[in-house]
């Protein structure tokens, strides 16, 4: 076998290992989301409303942003954890504070208004990789 095969031989499980802990957080964030929002886009999505889906989906890639930082600067298993669960808690925070400044957005989105839901996203966005950057160090 030659070094390189070796080499994707030992790392692919750690590799593996660490991507299935990372969407495990990611996934448990959005379900947080999704229960501490008085919004309930999930449901809104299945309702068809559009300007939800767009919302949610600026949710779930702000969260994944941060959490894709870390797990790139992250060595170990335990670190990838602390950094994924502490990320989320404060991008969590963040959208929250982010719905409050930006006052009616969310109710635009509710009520099926794109702009509103694409200007909501980015700002999640925006707050997202500023984390990450800050993550990166």
């Amino acid at each position: 076998m030659t070094p390189e095969v070796q080499a994707f031989a030992s790392g692919f499980l750690i590799t593996l290992v660490h991507a299935v802990v990372s969407l495990a957080i990611l996934f448990a964030a959005v379900a947080i989301y999704a229960v501490l929002s008085p919004h309930k886009e999930v449901q809104q999505v299945r309702d068809g409303n559009g300007a939800a889906s767009i919302a949610l989906g600026g949710v779930i890639l702000s969260l994944a942003a941060p959490l894709a930082v870390s797990l790139s600067a992250s060595p170990s298993l335990m670190e990838i954890g602390l950094w994924g669960l502490a990320t989320s808690a404060v991008q969590l925070l963040v959208f929250r504070i982010i719905d409050l400044l930006l006052k009616g957005l969310p109710e635009r989105v509710d009520e099926g208004d794109l702009t509103a839901a694409g200007l909501l996203s980015a700002a999640k966005l925006a707050s997202a990789l500023v984390l990450a950057a800050a993550v990166a160090g």
